[in-house]
């Protein structure tokens, strides 16, 4: 533990075939190691009944680091659908409001844009007042397309 603790290189996220096994004496030092994790996808318990105090209490650290926390399973393979979030504080993701895979996903490219007394011509379609696109939009608080 305490040379896991001591070198940022083991401490690094890795991506592929790889294992990392940190020897704990207890949950205090568990709990300690999971405090110094940077952000991470998925964080896995494995455990049994007997470990569920433990795990109650090293929840709270470890919804701060992982987008999406597993029992006794392997975080491989993501559905995208509705109810995936895949996601997690930086690094895991640039934003840990939105997901990495699941149907949200988008919201990580989306960015709002601001256009100020622009002239028509340089609006985008979606934007310009003929709505060229046919868009569902509100229009001084109207619901207009």
């Amino acid at each position: 533990m305490s040379d896991f603790l001591a070198s940022k290189a083991l401490q690094a996220e890795v991506f592929g075939a790889t294992s990392l096994v940190v020897e704990c004496e207890d949950a205090m030092e568990v709990k300690r190691v999971a405090e110094q994790l940077e952000g991470q996808l998925t964080a896995t318990l494995h455990m049994n009944d007997a470990d569920l105090e433990a795990a109650k209490a090293l929840l709270p650290t470890l919804e701060r680091k992982a987008g999406r926390i597993l029992a006794n399973g392997w975080p491989t393979g993501v559905e995208v659908c509705h109810a995936m979030v895949h996601g997690g504080p930086f690094p895991a993701t640039s934003d840990s409001r939105t997901t990495s895979v699941g149907s949200a996903a988008i919201h990580r490219f989306l960015r709002p844009v601001c256009y100020q007394s622009l002239p028509e011509a340089l609006l985008p379609d979606a934007l310009k007042d003929s709505n060229p696109l046919n868009v569902t939009r509100l229009v001084d608080g109207k619901r207009a397309q």
